[in-house]
């Protein structure tokens, strides 16, 4: 395991998964898993998700495959010198959800973010065997470890807000809502209250 996460603990719920993401994959994730993506993401905001929208409105194509993709809510901030990118934590999920089930339903196989989703967005992840992965909140520089290349692939015009395509190593989630609909947020609380 890379160094820069020594202090995580390691359980026997630690995978180590590539993506883009298999549908085998997808499905054998659980609810509270805590995983290391390693391959290709691609990062879209509610910019891009508007644009995005717009474009399948008119019948055109998206500029990025949805099959078995996994799309980062997240917007960096400038790269440092030798960096490929600056700081970058996950947004608030939410803000996606009226785009999300479309999204799921073209081949979507898993969204990273923070927060919670609609019952639309979740019921669209089991439709679809789907996941939705947490990301920290506030470790944006600690995150960006894990990307070691970035690059703008659509929406340039829109900044921050523009559509990236990411090769990352070890990026570590939280798995929370799982392909059989299983919700962290819920499972967890619930756990809670009965301790």
């Amino acid at each position: 395991m890379s160094g820069y996460y020594n202090n995580w603990s390691v359980s026997n719920m630690d995978k180590y998964v590539k993506v883009p993401l298999s549908d085998e994959d997808a499905r054998s994730l659980k609810s509270g898993d805590y995983v290391y993506l390693t391959g290709t993401i691609y990062t879209a905001r509610d910019a891009a998700h508007k644009r995005m929208q717009e474009v399948l409105d008119r019948g055109e194509t998206l500029p990025i495959g949805m099959k078995n993709n996994v799309i980062y809510y997240m917007g960096p901030s400038p790269a440092r010198e030798g960096r490929p990118i600056g700081s970058a934590g996950p947004t608030t999920a939410s803000r996606m959800d009226k785009y999300a089930p479309g999204l799921l339903d073209l081949g979507l196989k898993g969204m990273i973010g923070k927060g919670k989703r609609s019952q639309a967005v979740r019921d669209a992840i089991v439709r679809n065997g789907a996941v939705y992965f947490a990301a920290v909140g506030g470790a944006g520089a600690l995150l960006s470890r894990a990307i070691t290349s970035s690059e703008v692939i659509a929406y340039d015009d829109l900044g921050t807000e523009a559509i990236r395509k990411l090769t990352v190593k070890d990026f570590p989630a939280i798995v929370v809502i799982d392909a059989e609909g299983n919700n962290l947020y819920e499972t967890a609380v619930k756990e809670y209250n009965e301790e």
